[in-house]
């Protein structure tokens, strides 16, 4: 088992890591390469040979191996992300890049999102390299630049430029998962992720004829594209189960006792109560309007307008996306992906799967270990250009009333240095018996 003073150095390297503000405004405004050195030198403490990789200066991502003790299995490759998203000091309770540490809490951007993983895969390495430990299966390490943008200065210029340095990898687990979700009635669930719905992040455009504000102008292109957007965000999108939703909605249905009935999707999930909130996400599509651009003066009616939306889609049901959104933005209105990747499926029935479920009971027999999909995305889809199957496992054991999910992008984020600890040793466990 990890020692105590890995169980230190998770909590100074959350809290170091923090304190490196590598806020990531999208468009190339972000900086990783303090945060990426700074992994580097933790890793080559541990006798490791990082290497630091940049598509962009100041956009670094970090890569090391360590060697199994089974040269014929396959390796597994560990991953996390060092940028974070954008934080208003004026806002939080404790300045977000302070890393403060306060009664049992750390605090600041990216304390779960993810520098805690990152801090915790440090420890665990380095408590290997105390004890003289080796895997059975190559382990392959990797911090990432550019995961809450497009990730093409990280884990994507990895898969597309630098292959090679994850021969052999089959499988790969980074955020989100493991966690502990409370129902308000006693109950916890650790939900591991194996599945995430495909990113369609749309730029609508609507043209018209410009014209002065005061006359009657049918070609309006704010009209179309209002009109647009609200059917948009009005439709209501049909139900579609994938293989790890319904694993997901049958397995926390046992939890209670409760009969699965698919054929009423909705009505299971009100049975479920809080904890039907771990799926209702992902039983479909779903498309939101987030951004409007249009006009440069009230009296002027613009020639143009335009729109972005944040699309998701589920495994296999890409194609009729496409064909909802061809319908919903109509015939005056043009629309692309401004960013696209694909939606992910991970077997449940994977020895992978059960060793991270086992670690998780081992040190949390309390818990139900179930499924999950995410309705976000991750590394794991640029990884999976290199046939590498994506899990969500970063463990962590919470408190009743802490509510993990909303700290993602959220105010005030930060992490007990109980659950930090408790990641440790899940995390140790599992990559010892993968």
């Amino acid at each position: 088992m990890a020692d105590e003073r890995a169980l230190d150095e998770v909590v100074t390297f959350t809290s170091d890591l923090i304190r490196i503000d590598t806020t990531n405004r999208g468009g190339g405004d972000c900086r990783e390469r303090p945060a990426a050195e700074y992994a580097a030198a933790r890793l080559a403490e541990a006798g490791l040979e990082p290497v630091l990789l940049e598509r962009t200066p100041g956009r670094a991502n970090v890569v090391a191996r360590l060697e199994g003790t089974d040269p014929s299995a396959d390796a597994l490759l560990v991953h996390g992300h060092l940028d974070v998203v954008p934080a208003e000091a004026a806002d939080w309770s404790v300045h977000p890049f302070s890393g403060e540490v306060r009664d049992g809490v750390v605090w600041g951007r990216g304390a779960v999102d993810m520098k805690n993983m990152d801090a915790m895969i440090l420890a665990v390495v380095r408590a290997w390299a105390r004890e003289g430990v080796r895997p059975r299966r190559d382990v392959v390490v990797a911090f990432t630049a550019d995961e809450e943008a497009s990730a093409e200065d990280g884990s994507g210029f990895l898969a597309d430029r630098h292959a090679h340095l994850f021969e052999g990898c089959t499988e790969g687990v980074g955020e989100s998962g493991a966690f502990t979700f409370h129902d308000g009635a006693g109950r916890q669930f650790y939900p591991i992720a194996a599945g995430e719905r495909g990113t369609a992040w749309m730029r609508l455009t609507a043209r018209g004829r410009a014209g002065h504000g005061s006359k009657v102008n049918r070609e309006n292109a704010v009209s179309r594209l209002a009109a647009a957007v609200t059917r948009i965000g009005e439709h209501q999108w049909p139900l579609r189960l994938t293989p790890t939703v319904r694993a997901a909605l049958t397995e926390i249905a046992a939890v209670y006792g409760i009969e699965t009935d698919l054929s009423d999707v909705d009505a299971l999930l009100d049975k479920l109560g809080p904890a039907g909130r771990l799926v209702e996400a992902t039983v479909r599509n779903s498309a939101n309007p987030t951004m409007l651009d249009a006009g440069y003066k009230v009296n002027v009616i613009p020639g143009e307008a335009v729109a972005h939306v944040d699309g998701r889609y589920l495994s296999g049901a890409e194609d009729e996306f496409r064909a909802t959104m061809d319908r919903l933005t109509g015939p005056d209105v043009e629309w692309e992906f401004a960013h696209h990747e694909v939606a992910l499926q991970a077997p449940l029935d994977s020895p992978t799967y059960a060793r991270m479920r086992a670690a998780v009971q081992e040190f949390a027999p309390e818990g139900h270990v179930v499924p999950y999909c995410m309705s976000g995305g991750t590394d794991a889809k640029q990884f999976s250009r290199l046939g590498i199957t994506g899990y969500g496992f970063a463990p962590l054991k919470l408190p009743e009333g802490f509510d993990y999910q909303a700290l993602f992008h959220g105010v005030d984020e930060r992490v007990p240095v109980e659950a930090l600890h408790f990641g440790v040793r899940v995390l140790d466990r599992f990559l010892r018996t993968a």
